[in-house]
Formats: C-alpha cells, sequence, structure tokens
C-alpha cells in the first residue's frame, strides 16, 4: 500500500495521498470532541472546563512526541525517494531508540508536577478537583501516544496514509462507546472520561505497532541494535529535535494563553474549551494537508525532482486557500449553532462568549493555512530551524499581544482572541518573504541528506 509519490499526477497523487490523513486526524480529533461533547452536555460547566484545560495541556506534551515523529517521518520520506534501503533501516533504528527515550522521559515530570499545575495554569479552586483527576488518568496514555505516531509517521513517510486511517477508526469509536458506558452508565464522571480516552489510544497504539512489525520488513530494524549508528542518532536529531522544537514552542505558547484564559473564569475557560474543539475540527484538514504536502516535497527532494516540488506547491497553496476560505464562511456564519452542541442551551453566556472567539479568529483561516504549509515545506527541504522561527513569530506576537491587550479594560478577552490571527500573518509574511529570496537555493542542493 505504499505510495511512490514521485510519479504520477502531482496534485493527484497529492490529494490520494492527503485524504486518508485528513479523515485520520479528524477521526483523532474524536477522542477530544467526544469528551468535551458528553462532558459539557451531562456534567456541567466546571467539568467541562476541566477536561479543555486537560486537553492544552496534554497536547502541549505529546507535541514533543509528535514533533520528534514527525521530523523522523520527513528524513523517511527523503531516504524512500533516494531507495536507500539501508540507510532507511539504520534511520528507522534510530529514531525509535531516540523517541522512546523521551516518551519514558516525559511520564516522570507529568506525574511529579501533577499537582503543581494548578498554579501554573491558574486554574480555579472549583476546576482543579475534576482536571486533576482527568490528568492523572491521561498521562497513562503517553507511551500509547507514542507508539501510534511512530509507526503512522513511518507509513505515512512511505506513501501509507489508508492503515493509520483505519486504526484511528477503530480507535475513535472506541473512544465514544466507552465514553457513553463510564459516564452515562457507570457514572464515572471526568475520570471515566479520561479512561476511555486512554484504552482507545492504547487499543490504536498497540494495533498499528503490530501491523507495521508484521508487513514492513525496513521496521523490524526498531528491535535490532546492529542497524544503530552514531551518525544515524545524529541525522535524527538535526532534523527531529529541531521539529520537536518547533511543535513544543507552539503549544508552550499556546498553554501560556491558557493560563491567562484561564484567569478570567469558569465561564471563559469553558467557551475556551468548546471553541477551540471547534477550531481545531474545521482547520485540521488543512493542517494535515500541510503534512502530506511536506511528505510529497521530501520524496521528491530526494529523488531530486525539483519541477514536481515547484508544481506541487503552486497547487497546495491554491488548494489550501480555496479550503480555509470556505470554512471560514461556514464557521462564521454557525458559530452559534456549533457552540450549542456543545454547552446547554441555557448556558447564555459561554455560548455568547464562544461566538465571539470562533467570528473573531475563524475568518483568519487562510492565515494559518498559509502556515502550515510553510512548517511542510521548510520541514522537507531539511530546513526545520527555519519553522522553528516562524513559530517562535506566530506564537511569540500571540503571547505578548494576549497578556497585553487583555489587559485594557476596553478589550478585555476579546484581545486574547484577536492575537492569534495577527500572529498567524506575521509569521506567514516572514516565511513567504524568506522563500522568494532563497528559493533557487532551497531547492537546487547537490545532496538532499548523506
Amino acid at each position: 500500500m505504499n505510495k511512490d509519490l514521485t510519479q504520477g499526477s502531482v496534485m493527484g497523487s497529492m490529494l490520494r495521498f492527503a485524504v486518508p490523513m485528513i479523515l485520520g486526524d479528524l477521526l483523532q480529533q474524536c477522542y477530544n470532541i467526544a469528551d468535551t461533547l458528553i462532558v459539557g452536555q451531562y456534567l456541567g460547566r466546571n467539568a467541562l472546563a476541566a477536561v479543555g484545560s486537560s486537553f492544552t495541556l496534554m497536547t502541549f506534551l505529546t507535541s514533543i512526541l509528535l514533533g520528534l515523529c514527525m521530523g523522523s517521518g520527513a528524513l523517511f520520506s527523503i531516504r524512500f525517494g533516494q531507495r536507500d534501503e539501508a540507510a532507511l533501516r539504520e534511520s528507522v533504528c534510530a529514531s525509535f531508540v531516540l523517541i522512546a527515550a523521551a516518551a519514558l522521559a516525559l511520564n516522570i515530570p507529568a506525574f511529579a508536577c501533577l499537582d503543581w499545575l494548578s498554579v501554573f495554569l491558574r486554574v480555579p479552586a472549583e476546576v482543579w478537583d475534576g482536571m486533576r483527576a482527568y490528568l492523572y488518568v491521561i498521562f497513562q496514555g503517553i507511551l500509547a501516544t507514542f507508539l501510534y505516531n511512530y509507526f503512522a509517521c513511518y507509513l505515512r513517510a512511505v506513501g501509507n496514509s489508508v492503515v493509520p486511517l483505519v486504526f484511528l477508526a477503530v480507535s475513535a469509536a472506541l473512544n465514544i462507546l466507552l465514553d457513553l458506558w463510564f459516564i452515562l452508565g457507570l457514572g464515572r464522571g471526568v475520570t471515566g472520561a479520561a479512561e476511555a480516552t486512554v484504552i482507545a489510544q492504547y487499543a490504536a497504539g498497540i494495533g498499528i505497532a503490530l501491523y507495521a512489525l508484521i508487513r514492513c520488513p525496513q521496521v523490524r530494524a526498531v528491535g535490532a541494535l546492529r542497524h544503530l549508528r552514531w551518525r544515524r542518532m545524529r541525522e535524527i536529531g538535526a532534523f527531529s529535535v529541531l521539529t520537536c522544537v518547533q511543535q513544543s514552542v507552539m503549544n508552550l505558547g499556546i498553554l501560556m494563553v491558557q493560563g491567562l484564559v484561564n484567569s478570567f473564569g469558569p465561564v471563559v475557560m469553558a467557551a475556551f474549551a468548546a471553541a477551540v474543539k471547534i477550531d481545531a475540527f474545521a482547520y485540521m484538514p488543512v493542517q494535515d494537508f500541510g503534512n502530506a504536502f511536506s511528505t510529497f516535497i521530501a520524496q521528491n527532494y530526494g529523488a531530486r525532482q525539483k519541477e514536481r516540488i515547484r508544481t506541487g506547491l503552486k497547487g497546495a497553496i491554491c488548494a489550501s486557500a480555496l479550503f480555509c476560505a470556505a470554512v471560514s464562511a461556514l464557521v462564521y456564519l454557525f458559530a452559534r449553532p456549533l457552540m450549542a452542541l456543545f454547552v446547554e442551551a441555557g448556558e447564555t453566556e459561554i455560548i455568547r462568549e464562544g461566538v465571539r472567539y470562533l467570528r473573531i479568529e475563524g475568518v483568519f483561516y487562510c492565515g494559518i493555512g498559509c502556515l502550515f504549509l510553510l512548517y511542510g515545506l521548510y520541514r522537507a527541504l531539511g530546513k526545520p530551524g527555519m519553522s522553528v522561527i516562524l513559530t517562535v513569530i506566530s506564537l511569540g506576537t500571540r503571547v505578548a499581544l494576549a497578556y497585553l491587550l487583555s489587559a485594557i479594560p476596553a478589550i478585555g478577552v476579546a484581545g486574547i482572541w484577536w492575537s492569534v490571527p495577527i500572529g498567524w500573518l506575521l509569521a506567514d509574511l516572514a516565511g513567504l518573504v524568506y522563500y522568494a529570496r532563497r528559493k533557487n537555493t532551497l531547492l537546487s542542493q547537490e545532496k538532499a541528506v548523506m
């Protein structure tokens, strides 16, 4: 089921590869969407605020693993494009050792610092007990997150975006069923929501690991230390660590904003929790399209297909812009009924604040769409450091403006919402200017990766 993206129609191959990734990530969102919807409708605002804040924290922690996996995936794609079987096995072994160690290391501070998080995130007392119970269970799924994302990134790197979709579909369905059973049937509250998510995560992680080990000979190098080479560890580090930094910086900024949101109380917290789920669901397809685009670019970069890269870049920009414009219009028009899916009709304050967020930030989805393409482009061309710079510009602006504007009484919490698109647009400008000035150098390197 592997796909060679260096051959055939440029947009056709890119879109056929992207669609399963988009569907897969939409299903992955069901983990948290299900929690948020069921918790918001049946457990009340404090429980919704607890789950929403926990989601932001977990996104930050798992972004470390996801960044390492994405960076490794870019290198796998280049190796696949180069048809270098030996180097691919060595890269697989080195990346698995590195990322597995990182996953194990994350578990220790996650549990050790659990009680300190209430201070760092400025969590109101009435929310903290539920949030702590939820996090204690959710942290136990970190290893499952590693397993799924590592093997999914490998499969996607060699052109197989269908199998990760299958395992996510099964996992998402399991999560929803367990949510309903644990929360409504057993009355386990937010703890039950967390337990449902973790069980589903392990089902996906273990399942895809077994599939990859059975069906992909190169993947068996994860348990063969004879393939472990120091130069490959350094190479993986160059790709993965910077991508990890990029993802972590991005989500650390979001976490800092979450702390600021929490200071406005449970109503704003609950509105933000629901609106962010809608937000993520709305632009997730273009994020996954950016990841598919990155795999396309990396394979063709390894195969030195410069013209296919240029053609793919033009097509990707047009497709992303059209999608984002359509979604922006839909979110703006249907902001209120979308919020009502997550919040009881009587919670008018929460719905009103969530609608304001969506109508400010949702108009500018073209900004985040362009940014995702730039992240994917620079990662695929072996320039993950540029992705870090763009992230710093985007999130640095967002955090600074959020704290500055929200402190002005006449603006208040709306300042947090406006800071988001401003950060996107500034990062887009920087990334496009850099590409315009360096495109010949970026695409004309004598050797992609040694």
